[in-house]
């Protein structure tokens, strides 16, 4: 036990490295994927179900930010062959992206709806799913438990 504190100061300092150490705490536990120190948002069985299934498949929409980058390097050469070349990929990644996005979505909705079928509104359990499978794999949080490339029996 620690000797109360003589100044303000000085408890508003052991208050503020207390504070630090409870976000730590739960920052780590939520990079360790831990459900006691998950947001508010990514708890419950049902958002684990959704990052599983996110998860558990390659998405094409972590391709639009790099292609995105290239695309902007190839336009700002003056060769038309190139720039033309690189638009038509674009929108072909676009066309792909889409339609992923709504074969995500409605995998999602389908098995949420089988699994938990007392589950109301999956609008937001499938908002959830479509911007996760946006962000990189590796900068996921929680991280991913499932991966797209081992075989599922």
């Amino acid at each position: 036990m620690a000797p109360p504190p003589l100044t303000r100061r000085e408890a508003a300092k052991r208050q503020k490295e207390q504070a630090a150490a409870v976000r730590k705490k739960f920052r780590e536990g939520n990079a360790r994927g831990d459900e006691r120190y998950l947001a508010k948002r990514d708890a419950g069985p049902v958002r684990a179900l959704v990052r599983d299934l996110v998860d558990g498949r390659v998405n094409v929409g972590i391709v639009l930010l790099p292609l995105a980058l290239t695309l902007v390097v190839i336009n700002l050469t003056d060769n038309r062959t190139l720039q033309g070349i690189g638009i038509s990929v674009w929108l072909v990644a676009l066309l792909a992206s889409a339609l992923d996005i709504l074969l995500t979505g409605f995998t999602i909705r389908r098995r949420v709806r089988e699994q938990f079928p007392d589950e109301g509104r999956t609008r937001g359990h499938v908002a959830y799913g479509l911007m996760r499978s946006t962000v990189l794999r590796r900068f996921r949080l929680p991280p991913p438990r499932v991966s797209p490339y081992k075989r599922r029996a």
